[in-house]
């Protein structure tokens, strides 16, 4: 059973950084992406950044100069740094995983909070 661990999240004031960590269970061989998501309340779940395989990355325009995508494939773990820090960043984040051939695993979420 695949699981994913996130952890990293809280409370920072705006201007501030969070590096958010996903630990995981899925063998680096088998990982197709690795990805992070957020949805703050009353909205949809939205892409935030995410890596491949090969370590290309893509990020949302929102977040683009101020977070980063990270890996350590010999900790299992895949990051996510943010930096300058905005009150609209306030969200639950999710860790996302898709791994050979094409199965989805999702972290619990944790929660960000950004105050102005």
């Amino acid at each position: 059973q695949v699981q994913l661990v996130e952890s990293g999240g809280g409370l920072v004031q705006a201007g501030g950084s969070l590096r958010l960590s996903c630990v995981h269970s899925v063998s680096i061989f088998a990982i197709n992406t690795m990805g992070w998501y957020r949805q703050a309340p009353g909205k949809e779940r939205e892409l935030v950044a995410v890596i491949t395989r090969g370590g290309s990355t893509n990020y949302a325009d929102s977040v683009k100069g101020r977070f980063t995508i990270s890996r350590d494939n010999a900790k299992n773990t895949v990051y996510l740094h943010m930096n300058s820090l905005k009150p609209e960043d306030t969200a639950v984040y999710y860790c996302k995983l898709n791994y050979w051939p094409s199965s989805d695993a999702w972290g619990q979420g944790i929660q960000v909070t950004v105050s102005s």
